[in-house]
């Protein structure tokens, strides 16, 4: 029988993990597992030659060493025979899933492709599903946003409902103390000028979002329609200094992209991401400090807001683990679940265990 998460403590060894790739979300996630009573690290991939053969420990900022030693090649995590891979790679390679998998090795991973088997492209899940069935072994999808805010706190607030009209979740984000330029600026659009705005930003969010709106929209038995994504952007009033550089007056200083799922041509669940360098906008617009606000709409409403508490200089340390934790929670119960993409109507509640 599969261990769950607190079976170490009792005697029973600890499920054994590895983690796959070290970027913001995967450093974090790798610290939580090293740190973690009922986890065992016991692998570690790196796309980096710098990074390969350095310790664990290192990498992940701890200052000690746990003799797990970083590695470029797939065929050293193969060997490992794992419980769990905590696969966080910038894009999906779904041959090296696969093969991870087919290994007989878990997967959670912070890669949206699999929130919704029925929204995925056929000849993926095909493939994916093929590599479960020969590894006996299941593959989930969640963290944050999506994850958290579009599945697990809209499946809680319904408990409350016996009609539901809709739920509105807006995500807000300062950035104005991102010191990245590029992905400020270049990647993201700031400080250009709103011409310059265009729809693939909202695709993209439409494609991330989509399928986790429509898995919630499952549970309520009441299934989306149609998913539709539009942007919108507020330039400067003025030039605003952030960390990355300037934004002059006139150019982009926020950006609004809304993901709605329609039933009957009528909004039922909304994410809006309201993502932002400044707070002096032409056109002005309600803005919140970084967290979520969820607006519930039914026979049980609710206003719920959920601010990070940290100040704008803390957030590059501490918002990563918003990310990171869920997918390291929830590695008891894939291990445990039946052979397959796995969801979180599929999965029990993910409840953070051994938090000490």
């Amino acid at each position: 029988m599969t261990t769950t998460s607190g079976d170490a403590a009792l005697g029973q060894a600890p499920l054994r993990v590895v983690q796959w790739a070290t970027g913001n979300i995967g450093t974090r996630s790798l610290r939580s597992v090293i740190e973690h009573p009922d986890l065992e690290l016991v692998g570690l991939y790196v796309y980096s030659d710098d990074k390969a053969g350095k310790d664990a420990g290192e990498l992940a900022g701890l200052g000690t060493t746990t003799g797990v030693l970083a590695t470029t090649s797939i065929d050293d995590i193969v060997a490992l025979g794992a419980d769990c891979v905590l696969y966080m790679p910038a894009r999906l390679d779904v041959d090296e899933a696969c093969r991870l998998l087919e290994s007989g090795a878990n997967i959670v991973t912070t890669r949206g492709e699999f929130h919704r088997p029925a929204s995925m492209d056929p000849t993926l899940r095909a493939q994916v599903e093929k590599a479960c069935a020969a590894g006996g072994t299941s593959i989930h999808s969640t963290g944050s946003s999506p994850g958290f805010i579009s599945e697990a706190l809209p499946l809680v607030v319904s408990s409350l409902q016996r009609r539901l009209d809709r739920i509105v979740i807006n995500e807000y984000a300062d950035m104005s103390r991102r010191d990245s330029p590029d992905m400020i600026f270049n990647l993201m659009g700031y400080g250009q000028p709103p011409a310059a705005f265009d729809d693939r930003r909202a695709a993209y969010l439409g494609e991330a979002f989509g399928p986790s709106l429509s898995l919630t929209a499952d549970a309520f038995g009441a299934p989306i329609e149609e998913i539709t994504a539009s942007g919108e952007v507020a330039v400067a009033t003025h030039d605003v200094d952030i960390a990355a550089g300037r934004i002059a007056a006139g150019t982009v200083a926020a950006q609004r992209v809304t993901v709605t799922g329609l039933r009957g041509g009528t909004p039922f669940l909304e994410f809006r991401a309201n993502w932002y360098c400044s707070t002096d906008l032409d056109p002005a617009w309600e803005l919140l400090d970084t967290g979520w606000r969820v607006s519930v709409e039914g026979d049980a409403p609710l206003d719920i807001t959920l601010r990070f508490p940290v100040t704008l200089d803390e957030m590059a340390a501490t918002s990563p683990g918003y990310t990171a934790h869920r997918p390291v929670n929830a590695i008891p119960a894939v291990v445990a679940a039946l052979p397959g993409i796995r969801t979180t109507l599929d999965l029990p509640q993910i409840i953070g265990t051994a938090l000490r």
